[in-house]
């Protein structure tokens, strides 16, 4: 079988684009790669997504769905679904984080976010979501909070978890989450934010916010994105924004239960950053990726603030007693091969 050079070389000459200057983009938590292809002044970008461990037909299924509803998907050129090849649109460097350090008005950038979101979430369910994908339902919710005791507390205790500490974590959990299916359901980009957004400003309304790795795209709540951008792992909001920009989107949503959203906000949040200091830790300790390890107490500060609401006092009581205070650190990534 062909080494996977030889593979990108023979799509690329199927694409037209045989010869083209190739340049490494930075990449994610995945096992994805990208590259920049350039050429007589054309660019485009080459996803590398090897099987078995990635499939692209989410992403071509996400994406052709998004670009009917004319958000700033990049379009795609060229596709190999066997090798795991796409050659896309290259919406260019500028994402959110690129935008804010060269001085983009903060808040015009996460209003342009929240646009999309509205734009989304206005839409009945049937032109909300596309065909063939999957429900963000109980059992992923739950599979999703596990990492935190799966990798990150034998990562800062050393040892492994009993089946009871396990089981009582994964009960706290499954007291709550029914509760998220009042707010409704839609689409569910589900890492909506500043790192996957690019800033478009040459377009016009919605399209200005660009939109990057939706492949894991689901069915679910509306609040979980917002809260993915209100409360991102990566970075902190000005004070006094968030709040803001929720008010103009409950605004532009009049039909809208707010207490039904603001509930599964709060819920969610929670789940999202037990996932999310799980999988930094399963990056650091498996993968060998540790940059992602300091950004976990900012993840905590915000599990914290998320388990005031009443609806939580089960899982702090867990957390309390299991990951006391002076234990809310990064993990030792020798402590667990």
């Amino acid at each position: 079988m062909a080494d996977r050079a030889t593979l990108i070389e023979a799509f690329l000459q199927e694409a037209g684009w045989a010869g083209a200057k190739r340049s490494l983009l930075a990449g994610d938590a995945s096992f994805r790669r990208y590259e920049r292809i350039e050429r007589e002044g054309e660019r485009a970008v080459l996803m590398d997504a090897p099987p078995p461990e990635e499939d692209v037909r989410p992403f071509i299924n996400i994406t052709t769905h998004l670009r009917e509803l004319e958000l700033s998907a990049p379009a795609i050129f060229a596709e190999d679904l066997e090798a795991g090849f796409l050659l896309l649109e290259d919406l260019g460097d500028n994402t959110f984080t690129l935008a804010l350090s060269a001085g983009v008005d903060e808040a015009v950038l996460y209003q342009s976010a929240v646009d999309v979101l509205v734009d989304l979430h206005r839409r009945p369910v049937v032109s909300a979501i596309p065909n063939d994908v999957e429900p963000y339902d109980e059992k992923k919710l739950l599979s999703e909070a596990a990492l935190l005791t799966e990798w990150y507390l034998p990562g800062i205790l050393g040892d492994e978890i009993s089946d009871l500490t396990k089981n009582e974590y994964l009960e706290a959990w499954r007291k709550v989450l029914p509760k998220i299916t009042a707010s409704g359901e839609t689409l569910v980009l589900r890492d909506f934010h500043a790192d996957n957004l690019m800033w478009l400003p040459d377009r016009d309304s919605v399209a200005r916010c660009g939109l990057l790795d939706y492949q894991d795209a689901v069915t679910g709540s509306p609040a979980y994105d917002v809260m993915s951008l209100l409360e991102d792992a990566r970075r902190d909001l000005k004070p006094g924004l968030a709040a803001s920009l929720l008010d103009g989107y409950f605004a532009a949503l009049p039909e809208l239960d707010i207490d039904a959203f603001k509930q599964a906000y709060v819920i969610l949040a929670a789940q999202r950053h037990c996932k999310v200091i799980g999988i930094f830790s399963r990056l650091a300790m498996r993968d060998g990726k540790y940059d992602y390890l300091v950004h976990i107490p900012r993840v905590w500060n915000m599990l914290e603030q998320a388990c005031n609401a009443p609806q939580l006092a089960a899982l702090k009581d867990w957390l309390d007693r299991n990951i006391p205070a002076d234990k809310r650190t990064s993990p030792t990534p020798n402590l667990r091969a």
